[in-house]
Parts: structure tokens; sequence; C-alpha cells
């Protein structure tokens, strides 16, 4: 099986090294003799930040391209932000198929209890996302009883919020990002990001 290796250290973990996980992960493979590593994908940026991950963006790219069978981490939290973009992420790979395991947790979706657990992962997302609706829609309700004005003021009375919304735009426009991931990025909606590339935002 043709294995991707994928490390990542946040730019606050000043003491890490990547190369503490790749030696772990090269372990992990020297074990499977049927198992062969294609390439090493490395990153120094913090989960959220994807603009500045590009290993994984190159890594998202080799995936749908075929060019190995699976992705090893070391941990879950190398790879994903959250339930939602693991499930979204092993969603995709799993259609095309790529599997993924992390030898942390030994999670492995090329077996059946793997995909199982991805289905109540994904279980967990739908579930994650309605609290944070609950959230926001109880912190909606307390502003309004407070008297207190609702949703940001428009993005071009905000410098910083502007000059994000360009970034993203770029970012969309020279492929570097998709939709999803350059809204998310400036913190905007798909449909905001979409207005400005159409020049109305």
């Amino acid at each position: 099986m043709r294995i991707a290796l994928y490390a990542r250290v946040s730019t606050r973990d000043k003491d890490q090294n990547p190369e503490t996980q790749l030696l772990r992960l090269r372990d992990t493979v020297s074990r499977h003799p049927d198992w062969h590593i294609t390439q090493e994908y490395v990153d120094v940026a913090s989960a959220n930040d994807l603009g500045h991950r590009t290993a994984w963006r190159t890594l998202l790219d080799d995936a749908a391209k075929k060019r190995f069978q699976s992705v090893l981490v070391f941990k879950l939290d190398r790879a994903f932000r959250s339930v939602k973009h693991m499930q979204d992420t092993l969603s995709a790979w799993d259609a095309i198929p790529v599997g993924f395991l992390s030898a942390q947790e030994g999670f492995d979706t090329t077996t059946a209890t793997g995909r199982l657990l991805m289905n109540i992962l994904g279980s967990l997302a739908e579930f994650e996302l309605e609290l944070i609706r609950e959230r926001v829609q109880a912190g909606m309700d307390r502003a309004k009883k407070e008297g207190k004005a609702i949703g940001r003021p428009p993005i071009g009375a905000d410098p910083v919020r502007a000059q994000a919304l360009r970034q993203a735009v770029q970012a969309v426009q020279t492929h570097q990002l998709s939709y999803r991931q350059a809204a998310q990025q400036a913190g905007v909606s798909v449909t905001t990001l979409q207005k400005a590339l159409k020049g109305g935002g």
C-alpha cells in the first residue's frame, strides 16, 4: 500500500520539531512489509491556518490524483481543525478512495471498524454544528433583549476585514484556496466572497 505521511507543528509550538512525528510515522510504516512511503508532507502552521498549510493543500491535490492509497498522521489534530473538517475530508477521500490512519489513536478507515467510526464522526459533526447554532441563537436573543445591534458593520467600514476579503478573493482567483477555505480564512460567508469576486462586495 502506498502511504503518504503528514506532519504538522504549530507556529506556537516553538519546542516541537516535525521530525519527531515523522520518526514515529516511519517506524509505523516499517512494521508493515506491504506499506511503502510515497511522500512526506510537512507544515509549520496552526490547524486553522489553512492558507499557510501549503503541504496540506498539496496533499489534498495529490490525494485527488490518487498518488497514494492512504494518509498516515501522528494524531488526528495534526490534520484536522474540527470534527466537521475531519468528516468532510474523510468523506471526500472515501469516494476516491484514499484511506486515513492515525498512529496515536489507531484510527484506520481502511478497515470496517474504521469506516463505522467515520459514520459516527459524521453524526458528531452534525451535533457539533447544532450546538454552535444554538449558542449563536441564544446570544442573538440575549442581545435583542438588551437592545444591542446584531450583526457586523459593513465590511467596507472595517479596513482589516476589507483587506482579508481582498486576500480571499485573490486566493480564489489564483486557485490557492477553494471558495469555502478562502471564506473561512477571511471570516466571511461564501456568498459574500462570491459577491466580491463578481465586483459586488
